[in-house]
């Protein structure tokens, strides 16, 4: 039986934590109970500087309940970098760990299928959503667009999976050994290889709380995602540019032409036209160029990650 790990970030989640806390508990208990899991398991939540009272909860539950255990960053690091601090965290005290969300959205039932497959060698197990029949119209074709696009990026992304998962200990020390700052996991994790399989469930809709992920971090967290894994961006600003000298040739051409044979007329409408074009265009350009720059500055800085400022870890000895 496998040692298992629920790791689970944690950003302003005071409305969620209790009843998070409470069916994660019976989850773990019944996986024990049910020979799926060693008593050792336990759940790691990862407070990512909360302003509300997230880490007073943790540090509260963990008093009242062995499983509960805790890591406190030292300030806001964004949801990836949380999630990695508590895989990190995990792997040196389980055979397995399992991400997922506060809100619960993600099915806890379907966790004895991972490790059902985990058990049979599987050493990374995907989350996958059945459908997304629950989500809007609008975020229903956003995301499946974002998915199809960064798979003609050329991306190794799995279609309709965001970060529940089980990864094995094999699995987990491969990941310590990803070292870049802009950090993508589900970008990253595919990239290790090992055997991996899938598990198809519905989404649930979120129980307490607001959502912490707005249009505008979805936003950028799909551009993270593009430009840490896919340089076709910069081929396609290349392309663009051959295409638009292509054209202004011809144009050029045409201009000669009709200077020569008298036929010229200025026009003010086409010039201002073409000015606003090839300025918008650059700016374009250089924008994209600039978020590559960007990334590259911040990736050679090498600054850490995250800080780690309290950790709590439940030992049988302490019940």
């Amino acid at each position: 039986m496998p040692i298992v790990y629920f790791v689970v970030p944690c950003y302003n989640e005071e409305e969620v934590l209790p009843e998070t806390i409470k069916r994660l508990t019976d989850k773990l208990e019944r996986l024990i109970q049910s020979g799926k899991a060693e008593e050792e398991s336990r759940m790691l939540f990862v407070d990512d500087g909360s302003k509300d009272e997230t880490w007073n909860i943790i540090s509260q539950y963990s008093k009242e309940n062995k499983y509960v255990g805790g890591v406190k960053l030292s300030r806001n690091r964004g949801h990836q970098n949380a999630l990695l601090s508590g895989l990190m965290t995990a792997m040196d005290n389980c055979d397995c760990a399992i991400s997922l969300d506060a809100d619960l959205q993600d099915d806890i039932e379907v966790i004895d299928q991972f490790i059902d497959k985990y058990m049979e060698g599987c050493q990374i197990v995907y989350g996958v959503r059945s459908s997304r029949k629950k989500d809007t119209a609008f975020k229903r074709t956003t995301a499946q667009g974002y998915y199809k696009f960064m798979k003609l990026l050329g991306v190794d992304i799995v279609y309709n999976h965001a970060d529940y998962r089980l990864m094995g200990s094999e699995a987990l020390k491969a990941l310590s050994e990803y070292s870049e700052v802009n950090l993508f996991l589900r970008g990253i994790v595919p990239l290790i290889g090992y055997r991996c399989d899938y598990v198809y469930y519905e989404r649930n809709e979120r129980f307490a709380g607001e959502s912490k992920y707005p249009l505008k971090k979805m936003l950028k967290f799909a551009i993270d995602g593009i430009t840490s894994f896919s340089v076709k961006p910069l081929k396609l600003i290349s392309n663009i540019g051959i295409i638009i000298c292509f054209f202004s040739i011809i144009g050029f051409i045409y201009a000669l032409i009709s200077f020569f044979t008298g036929s010229a007329v200025s026009g003010w409408a086409s010039t201002i036209c073409s000015i606003w074009f090839l300025g918008g265009l650059q700016m374009l350009c250089v924008g994209i160029v600039g978020t590559y720059v960007g990334k590259i500055y911040n990736e050679v800085k090498r600054r850490p990650r995250y800080h780690i400022e309290e950790k709590i870890i439940n030992d049988e000895d302490d019940y």
